[in-house]
């Protein structure tokens, strides 16, 4: 095996398939990089059960052939490397790496005990990249954290018709956001799975300037989702489980409208935050005289800050959040101003963005939040 290779590629494909690799695994294997060179190509590949990645770019090859390198050292060596072509090679049991004047040596693993990578699933539509990625880090700060339920540390993923939502719940909030796309075939049922957040994350985000993004998909639970974009590809293991529906939790009764300028306010959640002790609430007072009035902390500790807001559907509406969570929520959106559907303390507290050209209560990115009871 022998290839000339510009740096700059090579380091871009062995990062993007390096996105696949565990943090650590017992199995040596699992933790390498497949490099297979073939005429004009070099394909990069990483897979460790549960997330696959592989990528193609152009190579000079002479000879063809694959080899088993540890994915991580891989990536190191191409970070340092002079900006110049690199001539790679096998030699023996070692595979080593010549550009600029520098030389680098690696051992090889055993290519007969990696993984095939997963069949692809069949394609079911295209999505833009870019609004996928921006959608995907909308919601994905509601998923939870906790690895002993996995299913709510994932993002749910349901395409129906010419419709894509996307939802994460940690039980204490939700956020669900729905984009266009472009399906395949009319006459798919609608299909609902969960995929891992963070690896999901990892993906939209790297594959985000690819224009766009082919989605396929194989069963649910055990299943997996295919992402392809640029001549990238990577499959994600489905999680079992689903999240808890949403449509009768977004469904308020009679709330209070509260609507504020979104950037001022979450400057102000920033501000006043900054004197709550962990776990303690910032309070919120809407006034139907034009105005909300942020507080947090506690005897000599306060801080406060008033700001414009309106408010309908009640003389005065007083609410209490995680200021984390709250914030989150706020940048969450791109709209000029934020919407609050509100209930009262204690209850479900439902945030949407504003247009900004007829000031209409925009419904394709909404987040729920649990307000807290005890007001001080």
């Amino acid at each position: 095996m022998e290839f000339r290779i510009e740096r700059g590629v090579l380091a871009d494909a062995v990062a993007w398939a390096a996105r696949s690799l565990p943090a650590r695994t017992p199995v040596p294997v699992l933790g390498g990089l497949l490099l297979d060179a073939r005429e004009g190509r070099l394909r990069v590949s990483g897979f460790d059960y549960e997330a696959s990645a592989d990528i193609e770019v152009a190579a000079e090859t002479s000879t063809p052939g694959q080899v088993l390198v540890l994915g991580r050292r891989l990536l190191d060596i191409c970070k340092v490397l002079p900006d110049a072509m690199v001539q790679c090679a096998l030699e023996g049991a070692r595979f080593t790496m010549d550009g600029g004047g520098t030389r680098f040596g690696l051992s090889t693993l055993p290519t007969q005990e990696y993984p095939a990578l997963p069949e692809l699933p069949a394609w079911r539509g295209v999505v833009d990249a870019a609004e996928f990625a921006a959608a995907v880090g909308q919601v994905v700060i509601a998923a939870g954290r906790d690895d002993t339920l996995p299913a709510l540390t994932g993002i749910q993923v349901r395409l129906d018709g010419d419709s894509m939502t996307l939802a994460a719940s940690d039980r204490y909030r939700y956020a669900v956001r729905t984009l266009s796309w472009k399906p395949e075939e009319t006459e798919y049922e609608a299909v609902d799975v969960v995929v891992p957040g963070r690896r999901l994350t990892e993906v939209s985000r790297s594959l985000a300037k690819s224009g766009s993004i082919r989605v396929g998909l194989k069963g649910s639970g055990s299943g997996l989702i295919a992402f392809e974009g640029a001549g990238m590809r990577t499959t994600l293991r489905l999680l079992e489980g689903r999240l808890p529906r949403y449509d009768t939790l977004f469904a308020l009764d009679g709330p209070a409208v509260a609507v504020a300028q979104r950037e001022p306010l979450a400057d102000a959640v920033r501000r006043v935050a900054v004197v709550a002790e962990p776990n303690s609430p910032i309070r919120l007072d809407f006034s139907a005289q034009g105005t909300v009035l942020l507080q947090a902390g506690y005897e000599d500790d306060v801080a406060s800050q008033q700001l414009a807001a309106t408010l309908s559907g009640a003389d005065d509406m007083a609410v209490a959040f995680n200021p984390a969570y709250l914030l989150e929520a706020l940048t969450s959106f791109s709209t000029p101003q934020v919407a609050f559907e509100l209930l009262g303390p204690g209850q479900r507290a439902l945030l949407s963005g504003v247009a900004e050209d007829d000031h209409s209560v925009r419904d394709e990115h909404r987040h729920l939040l649990m307000s807290v009871r005890q007001l001080s």
